[in-house]
């Protein structure tokens, strides 16, 4: 209904709930011998309607009137009345109103209250009945759905089915475990049991569709209701973790069907204030990401954009990955303002433009090289862009007084086996050797594998499961820690709020996981059996170990304030070397272009660098330095 009509509807209300506030007062010959009826009539016509305008009473949308709604129906009223109660009380001093009685006024709040409260709500009610009718005049009321949940997010997505009918999806029923809710209507949507009774639900209601919404419900809670759910022969829907809402709106848009990072949810998660005010620190700040067209970039850019940061400088090689994250931050975030640069980490003089334009006072450092198999066959790459980048980087951010500076590593830093991992290893040494020449606090964040990167071993068994198969494995017992993206990100923004400089921190990872068993879920996710979609073992690739660890074997482990976050030190390789004298070495590697020399001059500075030749070999190779 547009609100002129509201308006028009307002107008006798206003002057009902006079009258009869009125009458209720005195009797309903009233008017034969009040004649402050009048004018308290004429008044309340004109203030009732310019206060409720005041408040916005004319520019909702009744039709989906909500308890904020009625909340500001409510001020509204209570304002409107305020000033009738001035006017009375200016009015008896002026002897305008002549003798006036007080209860007048609260009878007739209470009257507005109700007439014009009633008229926005029955806009909702008969809004709600036309469109039940059309539902039904459509051709029936679309699958019957079984909502796995009765919390904040059950009732949004009923909610927003029963206001949709294109959506095709009329909500039966809720399964929810809370004992209190049982047997009670959320919507008008009966709570019809617990988790126990899914199948006779099932049977009984002729469910033709679950949709689990509990974001934060934990992997092997998601898990037990997608295998019934696969055994029942239903189609089983979820809602996002709540990592990956974090920032949006739980809606029927985002229902998906279950995924492994579903199946992978830690029982932790983190209350809502902390999810919330993870990057607190860089609200209002100049933040610089690198690497932010990558899979980590991206998620970096997207959480950084939600704390309102005062600029967000998007630095990348790549054009057409930070042309596309640029938009997803504009989109999502329009009153963000952003910079997109395109740029090498190792072009020095590059860095220290983009670091004297925008003096970025936050810097994530994501761009590396990740991939281990491609950087065995490139190691001269692995060295001059997560080495050599870093030290370019954070140099700049030291010259230009940075606040924190947040280098992202990996696992596969830990023990060495590869050439990527052992950069990565640098890449932290150089990150700790700055802290302390300056005003900048310099982090290291250390964690393991992601779901869905780009390269990941999940992207890679989806192509093969489309193709029909096999699945390969490198090896049955081989395990990885993995992390949702979202997730990971936002622990790392988190504990680069913690750290004051110098620090290394991990993330809690849980438990490993068996690469097999990842396989496993994702064929039986795409709805195939092993029959059906086979698992073939490989071998080891180069610099491949069957099993990463977070951190070397003599390390301290410390607790910080975060759960998820631990405080890690251990020896630090550069204490043997200079700073300047380690990068001599490794130009110098880098300049012979052979393979040999660079592994050398690792295992040189790394004493835990397992490296695929033997280490005599290796030592026999060592570059010494300039002298």
């Amino acid at each position: 209904m547009r609100n002129r009509y509201i308006l028009l509807g307002d107008l006798p209300l206003i002057a009902t709930a006079a009258f009869g506030a009125f009458a209720l007062r005195f009797d309903w010959m009233f008017v034969n011998y009040r004649p402050e009826f009048i004018p308290f009539l004429i008044v309340a016509l004109t203030v009732k309607p310019l206060v409720f305008y005041f408040f916005g009473m004319y520019t909702r949308y009744w039709r989906y009137a909500t308890a904020t709604d009625l909340l500001a129906v409510s001020l509204a009223v209570c304002a409107a009345s305020v000033v009738m109660a001035a006017y009375v009380g200016i009015g008896r001093t002026f002897g305008v109103v002549g003798d006036f009685s007080r209860p007048i006024l609260l009878i007739d709040w209470l009257l507005t209250l109700g007439v014009v409260g009633g008229l926005r709500m029955s806009v909702r009610v008969i809004g709600e009945a036309n469109e039940k009718s059309r539902r039904t005049a459509a051709g029936g009321a679309g699958k019957r759905v079984l909502v796995i949940g009765a919390g904040e997010a059950g009732a949004m997505v009923v909610r927003e089915m029963q206001r949709n009918p294109q959506l095709q999806m009329t909500p039966v029923g809720f399964l929810d475990d809370d004992r209190a809710k049982r047997g009670k209507r959320i919507y008008g949507t009966l709570v019809m049991g617990d988790l126990s009774s899914l199948e006779q639900v099932v049977r009984v209601a002729a469910i033709e569709e679950i949709v689990i919404a509990m974001p934060r419900a934990s992997g092997s809670s998601v898990r037990a209701v997608a295998e019934r759910c696969q055994v029942l022969g239903l189609r089983c829907r979820t809602m996002p973790g709540v990592y990956e809402l974090l920032g949006g709106r739980i809606s029927v848009s985002r229902l998906r069907t279950v995924e492994i990072a579903d199946l992978l949810r830690r029982d932790h998660l983190a209350d809502d204030d902390r999810l919330q005010d993870a990057a607190r620190y860089v609200r209002q700040k100049t933040v610089l990401v690198t690497g932010a067209g990558g899979s980590i970039g991206t998620e970096l850019c997207r959480q950084v954009a939600h704390a309102e940061p005062c600029r967000l400088v998007l630095l990348g090689h790549g054009e057409n990955s930070i042309f596309d994250v640029e938009h997803m931050v504009r989109r999502e975030f329009p009153g963000v303002a952003t910079s997109s640069v395109i740029a090498d980490v190792r072009d020095a003089p590059r860095i220290e433009s983009v670091f004297a334009r925008f003096k970025p006072e936050v810097v994530l450092h994501a761009a590396a090289h990740k991939h281990v198999p491609l950087m065995e066959d490139n190691p001269i790459e692995a060295i001059t862009n997560n080495v050599f980048g870093t030290h370019i980087v954070a140099s700049a951010a030291l010259r230009h007084g940075t606040q924190r500076f947040v280098l992202i590593s990996t696992d596969k830093a830990v023990a060495p086996t590869s050439i990527m991992g052992a950069s990565k290893r640098i890449a932290e040494m150089v990150i700790r050797s700055f802290s302390g020449r300056g005003t900048t606090a310099f982090m290291v964040v250390r964690f393991g594998n992601v779901l869905g990167s780009r390269g990941s071993v999940v992207p890679l068994f989806k192509a093969q499961i489309e193709r029909g198969g096999p699945v390969t494995v490198t090896d049955p017992e081989m395990k990885r820690f993995f992390m949702t993206i979202p997730e990971a990100v936002n622990l790392v923004l988190r504990a680069g709020g913690l750290g004051s400089g110098g620090e290394l921190f991990v993330l809690n990872m849980g438990s490993p996981v068996k690469i097999r068993d990842l396989a496993e879920d994702l064929i039986k996710l795409s709805g195939f059996t092993l029959a059906e979609i086979p698992i073939v073992y490989t071998r080891l690739r180069p610099g491949e170990k069957l099993e990463e660890t977070l951190w070397e074997s003599d390390a301290t482990v410390e607790p910080t304030s975060e759960p998820d976050i631990l405080r890690v030190t251990e020896p630090d390789g550069l204490r043997s070397a200079p700073l300047p004298s380690l990068l001599d070495v490794f130009q110098r590697a880098v300049e012979s272009g052979d393979r040999l020399s660079i592994q050398a001059t690792l295992a040189q500075t790394i004493p835990t660098f397992v490296p695929d030749l033997p280490r005599p070999e290796l030592l026999s190779h060592v570059v010494p330095p300039r002298p």
